[in-house]
């Protein structure tokens, strides 16, 4: 349940579907992680990534809510990469999207704070351009 009854909504409001155990969203990122460090060990050397349940409520989104957000490096600082758990999972039906969904996620924010290409990070094409 998202809220109880009451006077805004009228009615308890639902998930769409449950939230999956954490462990299973870590693995995926550990999963996509893998992949990229395969394809491309140097990319993630100096990249820092991390998870949050959502976005800051602050944040400036255009029509939807971002399933990641990056930050280039600056002066001594690493790059740094969120992933958000709770809209990636909402978007995910199964096990199975929720990994492509991460993996692709992680894929384009690697790809924007290196500079490196996506076919560079992900030669086997596991996004399905």
């Amino acid at each position: 349940m998202l809220a109880p009854p009451n006077c805004i909504a009228g009615q308890m409001l639902r998930q769409r579907h449950p939230t999956l155990p954490g462990p299973v969203f870590f693995r995926c990122v550990e999963e996509a992680v893998g992949i990229i460090e395969e394809a491309a060990p140097q990319a993630l050397s100096q990249v820092d990534i991390g998870v949050e349940e959502v976005p800051e409520v602050g944040a400036l989104w255009s029509s939807h809510m971002p399933l990641a957000a990056s930050v280039d490096p600056t002066g001594g600082q690493l790059a740094q990469i969120v992933l958000y758990r709770r809209p990636i999972e909402l978007r995910s039906a199964d096990r199975e999207q929720l990994s492509q969904l991460v993996f692709v996620a992680l894929l384009e924010q690697v790809s924007s704070v290196t500079g490196l290409s996506m076919s560079t990070l992900d030669p086997s094409n596991r996004r399905g351009d």
